[in-house]
């Protein structure tokens, strides 16, 4: 009798443990946007799964691949930005882990405009100027449904030495990518513009397998929890990337042009005021 009760006890044991993984298989970490991402996914997960490990992947993958490796079921989770066909092919976890900062664009252009883009004032005076995008970038049909000229091409380091031989006007990037970008190519003559700013919703989320609800589900609690206890926005506002991004970029100082964006999901929470970047509260 006291071996069935032993075997009884371990049996409720094991049936009342979760029934999910502790180790979450997720992308490599490569760069300050990516390590501000596991961390944010860090944080929500301990929050509902205290002893959750992490297993990175040891390749790194673009971000087709990643999705296909979602899909498989070989990596747990991703984070990216929005957009109708991830959606439908994985689940979303619908808070912008960047707080829309993705959606806040300033300008990479040469180092000879810097005058002409000085005077931009009105939303007319901006679109007498083309930008330069990547093809298949979500944003890229944001510019394009603002009816703002934009050339493109497939590669991404294309679009430095487009922009300097006067193939486009200027390069909108997210206000913590250009400095590096501008810094790491001396060669060329190129500069950041200091005048505007373009915001669009543009949320990055965190994405998993469509059959895995358990784990969206515990990565949303946990996002609700740390938004609602303060340490979501103190992670935020103290990495040194964003604190640096903000000091340099001067947000409140600029031309602010604001756009609608006609290709996300009509679940995206826009009502949430607390998800999103607020800069009137900086």
């Amino acid at each position: 009798m006291k071996v069935f009760n032993t075997f009884f006890l371990v049996f409720f044991i094991a049936l009342s443990l979760p029934a999910y993984s502790q180790d979450i298989k997720i992308r490599n970490i490569d760069g300050s946007k990516e390590k501000l991402a596991f961390d944010i996914l860090s944080l929500a997960l301990k929050k509902t799964r205290p002893d959750v490990t992490f297993s990175p992947s040891n390749e790194s993958f673009n971000e087709a691949r990643l999705i296909e490796e979602v899909i498989s079921r070989n990596i747990d989770i991703i984070w990216a930005g929005a957009s109708p066909e991830k959606e439908m092919k994985m689940l979303p976890i619908r808070i912008p882990i960047l707080k829309g900062l993705l959606g806040h664009r300033i300008f990479i252009i040469r180092n000879e405009d810097k005058e002409r883009f000085s005077s931009i004032k009105t939303m007319n005076e901006l679109k007498s100027f083309t930008a330069g995008q990547g093809r298949f970038w979500g944003d890229t049909k944001v510019l394009k449904s603002a009816g703002i000229p934009v050339i493109s091409t497939i590669k991404y380091e294309n679009l430095f030495y487009m922009l300097e031989g006067g193939r486009f006007d200027y390069f909108p990037r997210a206000i913590h990518e250009p400095w590096v970008e501008v810094d790491s190519r001396p060669e060329l003559d190129l500069a950041i513009d200091n005048n505007v700013l373009i915001i669009y919703p543009f949320p990055l989320y965190f994405f998993v397998n469509k059959s895995n609800q358990d784990l969206h589900d515990d990565i949303y609690s946990g996002l609700e929890i740390a938004i609602k206890d303060g340490s979501f926005d103190k992670l935020f506002f103290n990495h040194p990337m964003i604190k640096d991004a903000l000091e340099k970029s001067r947000l409140k100082d600029r031309v602010i042009f604001r756009l609608d964006n006609p290709h996300l999901h009509d679940k995206t929470p826009f009502d949430r005021k607390e998800f999103w970047l607020d800069i009137s509260e900086l």
